[in-house]
């Protein structure tokens, strides 16, 4: 099969579209043609060596959805070319993968598979988020970071449906209309920082009740500013910039910081299937809106991660090995 290989880390360059041998399904898996891999920031942190992937060489992704080629010993519920979505299955730049069946989420038939790949990861980060790190209530406020990415307008969409008011911040002004179409009620342009006076200004000096960041670093101190009290900073940009480092003391107005890593809050089947199903439901309902921005067959995976970087993508960017 063909595959992106990471043979040493470093930029997109180091990307290799290569003969790879294929998987074996072992007892309790299953082997799937992959049909999209999701292209997510967490694979850049891998690409360089942040510690995600393990020793080179190796394949990347860990996301996407394909059919069932082969079926393992002890593995029930599952056939040849039943359609399945995946996330946190390492090797999914790849046109086939081996991953543990309780991994594999049925796609409903009414659920377009490349609809599938792109809500798994920022799909189920973004309900995690709003359900549990934290579920405003109607009419709270939230400052959405980013908004117009593929977390942002997840997460903005599911904010709303909450009745929740959302405040986006976007880095560039052609962003603005795609975070207005995610919902946004206010979106505010800013790529160094300077958004504190304005989201204080538009909660009457009051700041808001979460705070969603994933600008990593640079953005950190700043979403802690507009935090009114007992706030929440939910928080997932550590691979962007430098991790903050936080003293107990540093923290104002009896706020809440949560680091969400997504193998706490999608720790069982049942939390992967309940968190998939109710984004399905809203899907099919016409509830929830997944925009998929960009697709790229294998040999462009390179550039996918040039784009992904360079800040300028809005929403899903996807691989397709078939091509």
């Amino acid at each position: 099969m063909r595959a992106v290989v990471v043979e040493e880390f470093g930029g997109p360059e180091v990307l290799k579209v290569k003969d790879w041998p294929d998987p074996e399904p072992g007892p309790g898996d299953l082997l799937v043609d992959v049909d999209f891999a999701g292209i997510n920031f967490m694979d850049t942190g891998s690409r360089v060596g942040f510690g995600l992937v393990g020793e080179v060489p190796a394949v990347l992704g860990v996301e996407g959805a394909g059919r069932v080629a082969a079926v393992g010993e002890d593995v029930s519920g599952f056939a040849v070319g039943d359609r399945v979505a995946w996330v946190s299955v390492f090797g999914s730049y790849a046109q086939k993968i081996a991953m543990p069946a309780d991994q594999a989420v049925p796609i409903p038939d009414d659920i377009p598979s490349d609809v599938a790949a792109a809500t798994m990861m920022q799909g189920l980060t973004a309900h995690h988020f709003v359900t549990e790190s934290a579920p405003l209530a109607e009419g709270e406020t939230a400052l959405v970071h980013a908004a117009a990415g593929g977390v942002g307008r997840m997460v903005t969409q599911l904010l709303k449906l909450r009745g929740a008011r959302v405040i986006g911040l976007v880095s560039r002004e052609e962003k603005v209309t795609a975070a207005k179409a995610a919902g946004a009620d206010e979106v505010l342009v800013s790529s160094d920082g300077d958004f504190v006076d304005r989201v204080l200004a538009l909660t009457d000096g009051e700041g808001v009740h979460a705070v969603f960041d994933g600008g990593g670093a640079n953005t950190f101190w700043r979403s802690i500013e507009v935090l009114r009290r007992v706030g929440t900073l939910v928080y997932y940009g550590p691979l962007i910039g430098e991790i903050p480092t936080v003293r107990m003391f540093d923290l104002p107005r009896s706020i809440r910081i949560t680091y969400a890593v997504f193998a706490d809050h999608i720790h069982s089947r049942e939390l992967l299937l309940g968190h998939a199903g109710d984004l399905f439901e809203k899907i099919r309902e016409g509830k929830l809106s997944v925009d998929i921005t960009g697709r790229y067959p294998l040999d462009a995976a390179a550039q996918a991660h040039i784009d992904i970087e360079s800040r300028r993508t809005s929403g899903k960017l996807l691989l397709d090995p078939r091509r």
